[in-house]
């Protein structure tokens, strides 16, 4: 007789959801486990955990060699990285295993587009400022920038970066993308194609859009803000580890950078002693910029699907 099939569930937006989404398990006769997570479960609690499930629908949680092992050593099948970015995962080590995975990429382009530009405004017109003076009993007349005839960069060219550049032309930015991959015919009207760092000097808003990997691994460092525009606005919405943080806080120190918006930081949640909140001209997300009830639904559906294909679920 076989065992009934056990999924781990360790995605937060997807686990805010599991009252719509527990029936395509059960139907299917599978367990669901729901862990409470805040961002991820650690390496330690996912080798105690994970080998008693056939499948894993993976966060942004540490999916090492050593996780993985364990999973295998136990009954772990197969899979799935909720959503897009992947550096979290030891897909190597995945395939040294035999245990068959993906993401879903190509889903958040819009969603995560919408607060990048959020983001866009509120640094140039110090929204998040002001609101913070009225909460106080002030009444701040805060002088913005006008967006029209600014230069943005951004940095990568997927389906985020793609909707971002989008919606900057809207805006009537000048753009500038920095992307190997790119095609020249990709790209619209108003839009200039560079090689990272070059043109930096010409930069009003710098957004990041662009997987973490080997050789964007802190990208944004101190010899990128030698260079950089002085009183420049940065966005991050990718990974935060694309910026040196050490680096970040002694320009925004020295008004090298004017202000900055972070959904993303290099250690999530985000410290309490970190030296980016002693600085006020920040916008701190918390790693949620796709995290719609539209979007979270979507992609839950299609994660649901993938692990019980490779599971053979019929």
């Amino acid at each position: 007789m076989t065992h009934r099939l056990k999924v781990l569930v360790t995605c937060p937006p997807m686990l805010k959801e599991m009252d719509a989404l527990r029936k395509y398990f059960h139907e299917k006769n599978i367990t669901i486990t729901e862990p409470d997570v805040t961002q991820t479960l650690t390496e330690s609690e996912l080798i105690k955990i994970l080998p008693s499930h056939d499948g894993w629908i993976i966060g942004d949680d540490p999916a090492t060699k050593n996780v993985l092992t364990a999973g295998k050593s136990g009954r772990l099948q197969a899979a799935v990285k909720w959503g897009v970015g992947v550096d979290n995962v030891d897909f190597k080590a995945c395939a040294d295993l035999n245990i068959p995975i993906t993401n879903i990429p190509n889903v958040f382009g819009s969603e995560v587009s919408d607060i990048a530009i959020g983001y866009v405004i509120a640094l140039a017109r110090q929204t998040f400022q002001i609101d913070r003076g009225v909460r106080n009993g002030e009444w701040p007349k805060i002088q913005g920038i006008s967006l029209a005839g600014k230069t943005a960069a951004v940095v990568g060219y997927g389906d985020i970066g793609r909707a971002v550049v989008r919606k900057l032309r809207a805006l009537d930015l000048n753009v500038i993308v920095y992307d190997p991959g790119i095609e020249r015919s990709s790209v619209v009207s108003g839009v200039s194609i560079s090689s990272w760092p070059s043109r930096l000097e010409e930069v009003d808003f710098l957004l990041l859009t662009c997987s973490l990997n080997s050789s964007s691994f802190h990208m944004v460092n101190e010899e990128v803000f030698s260079l950089i525009k002085k009183g420049v606005r940065i966005v991050n919405v990718s990974r935060g580890a694309l910026i040196n943080e050490v680096h970040l806080v002694k320009a925004l120190k020295s008004e090298i950078v004017h202000s900055v918006a972070l959904d993303v930081f290099e250690v999530e949640p985000l410290p309490i002693k970190s030296m980016l909140r002693e600085h006020p001209a920040c916008i701190f997300g918390s790693h949620n910029a796709s995290n719609t009830k539209d979007a979270v639904l979507r992609v839950s559906h299609i994660a649901i699907e993938k692990l019980f294909h490779f599971l053979k679920v019929k």
